[in-house]
């Protein structure tokens, strides 16, 4: 397998990761609804529904940091970046991910480890409600969420060497569901011209062609 696949591997792995563990929030609402009905309508609360909340949101937000990262969707000074020429941008991403990133992301496992660790052996349960359920499991769920993030952080610096040496950003394994829905939506629509409707879907096609090269930012303009 060759670099390219082996970087699409991981953005896959990162994805999937990601979307799988997106679902919580399905759950969370479905708790949250019921929850609110044993509240307010059967005067019924539940004691250790908040920890439960706390552990479904937590657990989405940290599992899809890896995919957030595979997507190049975390929040960034794009009024800036975007104006650099990839070359530039590489150098300044490098140098924040040696800099930063990973000794940040190899505390963050050292230190979600032993927390977490700490944690299933004296079998701790929380104390912000009676009754609390455990919070080892959701505590593991720290250094897990570090190890996915350092591994796709290593594929955007291979990235970035890549672009050092050939002046281009390799493809991206990029998730296109939401352009594509935005396409089939304006190709359907009654309430825009032919005109309009066929510019949008134009400028769809090359934000998301823009994307595969560098998670909508960088090459916007080459």
């Amino acid at each position: 397998m060759n670099v390219q696949g082996v970087l699409h591997t991981i953005d896959g792995i990162s994805t999937w990761v990601g979307k799988a563990f997106s679902w919580l929030m399905m759950i969370l609402m479905t708790v949250v609804c019921i929850e609110v009905f044993k509240r307010y309508i059967l005067n019924a609360p539940t004691a250790w529904i908040f920890d439960a909340e706390n552990m479904l949101y937590g657990t989405c937000f940290m599992l899809c940091g890896a995919y957030t990262l595979a997507q190049n969707a975390h929040v960034r000074g794009d009024f800036l970046y975007s104006s650099m020429r990839p070359r530039t941008q590489a150098l300044l991403d490098l140098v924040l991910y040696i800099v930063f990133f990973i000794p940040g992301i190899a505390a963050l496992i050292y230190s979600g480890w032993i927390f977490a660790h700490e944690s299933w052996s004296i079998n701790e349960h929380s104390t912000v409600t009676a009754d609390g359920p455990p919070v080892w499991q959701f505590k593991f769920m720290i250094p897990l969420a570090g190890a996915l993030v350092m591994v796709q952080g290593v594929a955007e610096i291979v990235r970035c060497v890549i672009c050092l040496r050939t002046g281009e950003w390799p493809e991206r394994l990029k998730d296109v569901a939401e352009t594509d829905v935005i396409e089939e939506q304006l190709a359907h629509s009654e309430f825009v011209d032919e005109e309009s409707r066929k510019i949008a879907i134009e400028r769809a096609k090359q934000i998301d062609e823009a994307a595969r090269q560098r998670g909508m930012g960088g090459d916007l303009q080459k």
